[in-house]
């Protein structure tokens, strides 16, 4: 295939970027664009096979130090290589990486043009002042070093333009999307090996579950107080995470101590399979820079009941296709439960309308093609500048 734009993708973080990347090349148009990815050894090549035309694994690590400059080498040496028309950065810690890294090179004789993806800003995270001051300076250091900057929702715009990153020409929104097409196949082929019996759930539960990393930021510590709530009204209650992470442990020790039914399934790819089992979908999360679970909740026809922080009330509308509480508001997330557990009309009501609302909005092939659009329009101003 002659004459395709070739973008280097370069990313260090896994989990919602890893499955962001993959839904892209899926549905970008492989006749006009081709897609290498340079990643940290978190990503699997295995993925890839049939959607990346290149793979390279780096070096890159999450904490900051003497080992990012070893990875900027690699990255730099791989551009070079490569000779892509684009570097795109995905993440925080890839797109300093890579925009240091893609400095100064050029592609016979033009500047290689650099976008950067930060998939949620590290400074809207909930940490000490002193961090959030450290990430803000590096995002506002490394902004010149790119010519265009996604952003996955419009509260992710407001947050840069509010911490003034860079001039609001700098940046585009492109709404993030989910793999509606998959998932309607796999539900049509009847691929999933998973049901209540085979993750020692009663039939006759009400089943609440929420999908995400059990870490500060997803809140579990909120979800598993308000289970212990829920579960004092309605003794058939049980509750599921799908995911794993740090706090673990003491998710699972507190459900011990207060005779709560958890399953925790750790890591899965086919998270919409358990989704399935669920009656009510949470998401508790104290920052998000989208909640990409959300939309997936809704595609699986579940009343969702979500925190009302950064991107999510672009999500959800209170009461129109789901239920809004505060962040860290455990009174507020067992009551929303109950209440949607004692109305059956308004759990009608939300996931006849999550459904509308993932299907017209957040469709990925939308995202893939918003995405071609910026490639586009980034060639096009470097061509128009010769």
């Amino acid at each position: 295939m002659k004459n395709r734009i070739r973008v280097l993708h370069v990313a260090q973080a896994a989990g919602g970027v890893d499955r962001y990347i993959r839904m892209l090349f899926k549905y970008m148009d492989h006749d006009k664009f081709e897609n290498i990815l340079v990643c940290s050894h978190d990503f699997k090549r295995v993925d890839y096979n049939g959607l990346a035309d290149a793979f390279e694994h780096v070096d890159m690590q999450r904490p900051i130090g003497k080992a990012d400059i070893d990875a900027m080498k690699a990255v730099r040496r791989l551009i070079r290589k490569y000779q892509p028309d684009i570097v795109y950065a995905h993440s925080s810690k890839a797109g300093a990486i890579a925009r240091v890294a893609n400095i100064g090179l050029k592609k016979n004789g033009d500047k290689i043009k650099c976008i950067y993806n930060p998939h949620g800003w590290a400074f809207n995270m909930r940490c000490g002042k002193k961090k959030q001051m450290i990430y803000t300076a590096i995002e506002k250091m490394a902004a010149p070093f790119c010519d265009k900057i996604i952003c996955i929702s419009e509260a992710e715009k407001q947050s840069a333009l509010d911490k003034k990153i860079c001039k609001q020409d700098k940046l585009q929104v492109i709404v993030n999307g989910i793999d509606i097409e998959e998932y309607e196949q796999r539900k049509i082929a009847g691929l999933s090996t998973v049901s209540r019996k085979s993750c020692g759930i009663p039939e006759s539960a009400f089943v609440v579950g929420m999908v995400g990393r059990i870490s500060e930021q997803k809140a579990p510590d909120v979800f598993i107080k308000a289970a212990k709530q829920i579960k004092q009204k309605i003794s058939e209650a049980c509750f599921m995470i799908v995911g794993d992470g740090p706090d673990r442990e003491m998710i699972e020790e507190y459900a011990r101590e207060n005779n709560i039914a958890l399953f925790i399934s750790g890591w899965v790819e086919n998270a919409s399979d358990y989704i399935s089992l669920f009656d009510v979908a949470l998401l508790l999360s104290r920052w998000e820079g989208f909640g990409l679970a959300i939309p997936e909740y809704m595609l699986a026809g579940k009343p969702v009941v979500v925190s009302r922080v950064d991107a999510i009330p672009e999500i959800v509308k209170d009461t129109e296709n789901g239920l809004l509480v505060k962040p860290d508001d455990i009174d507020g997330t067992s009551n929303a439960v109950l209440e949607l557990y004692k109305e059956g009309a308004l759990q009608m009501k939300l996931r006849n309308k999550g459904m509308i609302t993932v299907h017209e909005k957040f469709d990925v092939k939308r995202t893939a093609k918003e995405s071609e659009m910026l490639l586009n329009s980034v060639i096009t101003s470097r061509n128009q500048l010769r």
